[in-house]
């Protein structure tokens, strides 16, 4: 489902297989146990570090495995759940995160890009996409959150999901959604790789850096407790 490379001071999680990379609770599962080593091999060396996440094939991840999730409303709540913990993972991870989306990338794969502390996108393939709309589902409102705290203009914010475009790398950009935007896929993970080093040799402490970006992200923080669209278990 991924792996992880090290590299020098950085950590490459890299979503695999040949599919649509959609998220489910295996999937959802086996990035969280990844984060979890990289934390883990992060604090035993005491070194700072940084993470890169991208993926193989045409998509980052199309979002939530909806097959499987709407055959059983358990089986939603337990996705939401997990793909909570999971963002609440990234969030608290002690280090800098940069998502290199080399492919398309939407709903809550979209979310998932989104909770990177940086977006680094693939120029000649791809987009983000908050797809709700147009799939007949209600947005949770802790995307909205993330978006908020990560989309400056409320105009933006507000036409990605109530107009449902297709946002290219360049649109991104102009859109101040996409960091930077590369022209293939070996430019997108060399750039992350460069900005990772770029941070690492800051030398920031990673425990203060993560609490730092919880503060940042309060209010998403506060909504990932619960789902309403799913009457859900807590986090």
């Amino acid at each position: 489902m991924c792996t992880v490379e090290k590299r020098g001071d950085l950590f490459i999680l890299t979503i695999t297989g040949d599919d649509q990379h959609r998220l489910n609770p295996t999937r959802i599962d086996s990035i969280r146990d990844a984060l979890a080593r990289v934390k883990s091999e992060s604090e035993s060396t005491s070194r700072p570090s940084a993470l890169i996440t991208t993926a193989r094939g045409k998509f980052f991840s199309n979002g939530y495995d909806l097959d499987w999730a709407l055959s059983d409303p358990i089986r939603a709540k337990l996705m939401s759940r997990k793909l909570r913990l999971l963002i609440s993972d990234l969030i608290s991870l002690p280090m800098p995160t940069i998502a290199a989306v080399t492919g398309h990338a939407a709903a809550s794969g979209f979310i998932l890009a989104l909770s990177h502390d940086y977006l680094l996108m693939r120029r000649d393939r791809g987009f983000l996409y908050m797809s709700e709309l147009d799939i007949r589902l209600k947005i949770s409102s802790w995307f909205v959150q993330i978006m908020k705290c990560k989309i400056a203009s409320p105009k933006v914010w507000r036409d990605v999901v109530l107009k449902a475009p297709k946002i290219t790398a360049e649109m991104g950009v102009d859109w101040g959604i996409v960091d930077s935007a590369h022209g293939s896929v070996e430019e997108t993970v060399e750039a992350a790789v460069k900005l990772g080093v770029e941070l690492v040799k800051r030398k920031w402490d990673g425990i203060i850096y993560a609490e730092n970006r919880m503060t940042v992200l309060a209010n998403v923080v506060a909504g990932l407790g619960s789902d309403e669209t799913v009457g859900d278990f807590g986090g």
